[in-house]
């Protein structure tokens, strides 16, 4: 994994850009940075279908040591996994389908979730920021139209007093 720098957006207190080269990278990714993660953590994937939203909620998953396999919750739309280890439960959600904001995200409970889970939420740009001021937003980005060209560049940046001084370059 390559760690070139970027700038921070407005408002984050740690970020970092990740290049990947292949879908086993983005898994291991997720499994360190489950080492990062608390309850109470708020994560946000943001990328294209098929840019990895899902490998990283796995490796997430088994960096947490939960039950069961992260799999896409696209039709349930909410999936919770419950720790093995004695740690926070995963609850995974892919909001694609809902468009109505936080309101039909609060129709999911996740604020009393998130308190003692981590919580995972794909597409959820623009529809879960409210749910807490301290979030992770993961950003993938991969090469499209006819390629095999694996590669995806991952940016982090963290909102919050939780995240302040947090190296989120993993390296």
């Amino acid at each position: 994994m390559e760690a070139p720098h970027s700038p921070a957006p407005e408002g984050a207190t740690a970020t970092a850009r990740l290049t990947l080269h292949a879908p086993e990278q983005t898994q291991e990714l997720g499994r360190t940075l489950a080492k990062l993660l608390r309850p109470g953590d708020l994560v946000m994937l943001t990328g294209e279908l098929g840019a990895g939203k899902t490998t990283l909620t796995r490796g997430i998953g088994e960096g947490l040591g939960v039950r069961g396999a992260v799999t896409s919750p696209t039709f349930v739309i909410a999936r919770v996994h419950p720790s093995l280890v004695g740690g926070p439960a995963l609850v995974h959600v892919d909001a694609y389908r809902l468009g109505g904001g936080l309101d039909e995200m609060e129709d999911l409970d996740l604020d009393v979730s998130l308190p003692e889970s981590v919580v995972v939420v794909e597409w959820g740009e623009g529809k879960v920021e409210d749910l807490t001021e301290d979030r992770l937003h993961v950003v993938i980005h991969r090469v499209v139209g006819s390629t095999d060209d694996e590669r995806r560049v991952v940016t982090l940046t963290g909102y919050g007093a939780r995240w302040s001084g947090v190296d989120l370059a993993l390296g």
